[in-house]
C-alpha cells in the first residue's frame, strides 16, 4: 500500500506541470443584455455608454458619433494610436468604412465590468498558435475605458506597439 501511494504521488508530481499548460477555450456570453445591467444606475449608464460606442462607432465606423462618446481630450493609452479624439478618428477612418449598425456588439464579448468611473469589455481572441501556425488557441483581449462627464475620456489595452 506504501509503494502504491508513492508511485500515485510521483506521478501526479510529475503531472502537475502538464496540467498547468491546459487551457480551457474562452467562451463568448451570449446574453448582452444581462452583462450590461446593474443594480447601480451610474454603473448601468456607463457600461451602455461603452457598449454603444463600441458598436456604432468602433464596429460599425460611424466616426462621425464619435463626438456623442469620446470626450476632445479623449487619453488614449495604445501605443499605436494617438491621444486625443480628433486622432482617434483620424486613425480608425483609414481602416473603418461606416457600415449598418447592429443592435449588438459583434466581437464575442465574455464580460462587461464596470467599477467606479471604470468599463472594461472582455473578448475572445483566437490567435495562431506561435508553435504550430496550422493551430490556434483562444485567450481574453481586455478594453479599459474610464468615464468622466457622460463621455469615455481613457482607454487601455494590452496591444503592443506595431512593427511597422
Amino acid at each position: 500500500m506504501l509503494i502504491s501511494c508513492r508511485r500515485l504521488a510521483l506521478v501526479v508530481s510529475l503531472s502537475l506541470p502538464l496540467l498547468a499548460y491546459a487551457q480551457l477555450p474562452v467562451q463568448a456570453n451570449p446574453d448582452h443584455e444581462a452583462m450590461l445591467a446593474s443594480a447601480d444606475a451610474r454603473l448601468a449608464a456607463n457600461k451602455r455608454l461603452v457598449y454603444d460606442f463600441w458598436r456604432e462607432v468602433f464596429e460599425g465606423g460611424h466616426m462621425e458619433l464619435a463626438d456623442k462618446y469620446l470626450a476632445e481630450s479623449y487619453m488614449q493609452h495604445n501605443p499605436n494610436v494617438a491621444t486625443g479624439r480628433a486622432a482617434f478618428v483620424e486613425v480608425f477612418s483609414k481602416f473603418v468604412k461606416p457600415k449598418e449598425i447592429q443592435a449588438r456588439v459583434k466581437a464575442p464579448l465574455v464580460a462587461i465590468t464596470a467599477e467606479g468611473d471604470k468599463v472594461i469589455l472582455s473578448f475572445v481572441s483566437t490567435v495562431p498558435d506561435a508553435k504550430d501556425a496550422s493551430k490556434k488557441y483562444t485567450t481574453t483581449w481586455f478594453d479599459m475605458f474610464r468615464i468622466e462627464n457622460g463621455k469615455i475620456a481613457e482607454h487601455w489595452d494590452p496591444a503592443l506597439k506595431d512593427s511597422h
